[in-house]
């Protein structure tokens, strides 16, 4: 009989109650219960009272403060117990399906060991605007391949496949890894606050040495909170800043290609805030503006930035 393998779920928070009610509410309706949850708080006040309340979870509590999203993420799995042979990472604003686990423990049982990573199905993530689709191709912002990791550095979205799909990256907030993946690759905290492409940097790394899948039956929902007017300056700054670092970091991809995207983005923001009719692309153009300022500048230093 093969052995059942463990399965962890580190969730970082920052000031979401409701919200991680919401998420210990569906692990409480897991058929297939995860073994450990690990909750790395940089909330103030800190949400260690709301654990308390969900005391039938396997919950394990880490406090980790000032927030950032990859030392959180570190953190987390440096509490990880020592039975536990696959485990990955929840945002705080997902909500599973009761079969998500089950269906998720599934696929790592089946997996064989060149399988690194695997991603649940985010059912309501986002479907490429036929409005700017062809614009983002055009300039090598997106590809029509779901996870396909650009020779600018950009990568292509990853929406909702219906059946199993392999990728070249994943996203951060729903995603699982094997153990022997977790003790070799950590997040890089140079990204801070939100991050800003740490999930791109952390699974193109793993990518090069292992295969990594989106689960289609293994779903859940993301209710995210938009990026506020006050912060799309510095997601703009982030865009340009964090792209240039991971790029350089890896070595493989085209600086020509590169060029051609970084200036393809500031023309989709500037098009999306004319299409919308509101600020926010425009805000993101100028700290585009000032990115490529402080790159000039000699300057590859982390941009933080906390966006929701």
């Amino acid at each position: 009989m093969p052995v059942r393998d463990r399965i962890a779920y580190v969730v970082p928070t920052k000031d979401r109650p409701d919200d991680l009610r919401k998420l210990f509410e569906s692990l409480r309706k897991q058929e297939d219960a995860p073994d450990q949850v690990i909750i790395v708080d940089a909330s103030e006040p800190p949400v260690k009272t709301i654990c308390d309340e969900y005391s039938d979870l396997p919950l394990t509590y880490v406090r980790e403060y000032p927030p950032s999203l990859a030392r959180q993420r570190n953190a987390g799995m440096a509490a990880l117990e020592e039975s536990i042979t696959i485990a990955g990472y929840l945002d705080d604003d997902l909500e599973l399906e009761p079969d998500a686990t089950g269906r998720m423990r599934a696929f790592w049982n089946a997996a064989g060991t060149d399988i690194g990573g695997a991603a649940f199905t985010i059912v309501n993530q986002p479907l490429r605007s036929s409005a700017f689709g062809a614009v983002a191709d055009f300039f090598l912002l997106n590809a029509k391949r779901q996870g396909q990791l650009l020779r600018s550095g950009f990568a292509s979205s990853i929406a909702v496949p219906s059946e199993n799909t392999e990728t070249d990256w994943l996203y951060g907030g729903a995603t699982l890894w094997r153990r022997s993946v977790i003790e070799q690759h950590r997040y890089d905290e140079w990204y801070i606050g939100h991050g800003f492409l740490e999930d791109v940097d952390y699974s193109y790394r793993v990518s090069r040495e292992h295969r990594l899948w989106v689960v289609a039956g293994a779903r859940v929902w993301h209710w995210p909170r938009p990026v506020m007017a006050s912060r799309q300056f510095t997601l703009g700054v982030q865009q340009v800043v964090n792209r240039i670092y991971f790029t350089r970091k890896m070595r493989t991809f085209s600086a020509l290609a590169l060029s051609w995207a970084l200036f393809g983005q500031c023309v989709f923001n500037i098009a999306q805030s004319i299409q919308q009719r509101e600020s926010s692309g425009f805000r993101r153009f100028l700290g585009n503006l000032k990115g490529f300022t402080l790159i000039m500048g000699g300057k590859l230093n982390s941009v933080d930035g906390i966006w929701k």
